[in-house]
């Protein structure tokens, strides 16, 4: 039976990894990371193979490390909030937010970063894994209460065994996660910082598609 269980659980991975298109590798000094995209989020998926064509994440850093939350590349928010305000149009280009009930911020997943604007939209240069921290389900109990919605089964079940942020779900938007190469982004989120949550030494990143 035990056996039975297992095959059903790989079979059920390798078949939801078929189902999506995209894959693509991190690569670190490190190690790589590899990551699935979700075609469920079309518009961010297509943000970031974009993204590689453009060499925006080429020698990229991983600029915001909080062992037990994220690590957090790219366009720093910082440096996104100077470049906007010096802009004299003023304009702030954002992605709309995507959100499908299979993207949530389970152990892994990659989403995109966002400023604190009431549309929940993505910044264009940033991305964040999830590290995560253990999830009770008196925290999932708390949350819905909270946000007025319900964890899925598949939601709970992930929380509950490996944890996440779950508080984080329905905020931002995930479309994507890592499928080979956790342990370096585990490692990564350990690595010393600054006040600021800078790294001490540049954790260097570049991004590739996975043919």
């Amino acid at each position: 039976m035990r056996y039975l269980t297992l095959l059903f659980l790989f079979l059920s991975i390798q078949h939801f990894s078929v189902a999506q298109s995209r894959k693509v590798a991190f690569k670190t000094d490190y190690g790589t990371i590899k990551v699935l995209l979700y075609d469920f989020t079309p518009q961010h998926r297509d943000l970031i193979l974009n993204s590689i064509k453009d060499s925006i994440y080429q020698g990229a850093l991983f600029n915001r490390i909080i062992e037990n939350f994220v690590v957090q590349g790219g366009e720093h928010d910082i440096d996104i909030a100077k470049r906007e305000a010096a802009d004299p149009t003023g304009n702030k280009p954002r992605l709309a937010g995507e959100f499908d009930a299979r993207a949530f911020h389970k152990m892994g997943a990659l989403g995109q970063g966002r400023d604190d604007n009431p549309e929940k939209a993505s910044f264009l240069n940033q991305i964040y894994f999830v590290v995560g921290k253990k999830v009770s389900e008196e925290d999932l109990q708390s949350l819905e209460a909270k946000k007025g919605r319900k964890f899925t089964k598949e939601q709970r079940e992930e929380y509950l065994k490996n944890g996440g942020l779950p508080r984080l779900d329905g905020d931002y938007t995930v479309f994507g996660e890592i499928y080979e190469g956790m342990e370096v982004i585990m490692t990564i989120s350990r690595f010393k910082t600054d006040k600021d949550d800078f790294p001490l030494s540049p954790v260097r990143f570049s991004v590739s598609v996975i043919e």
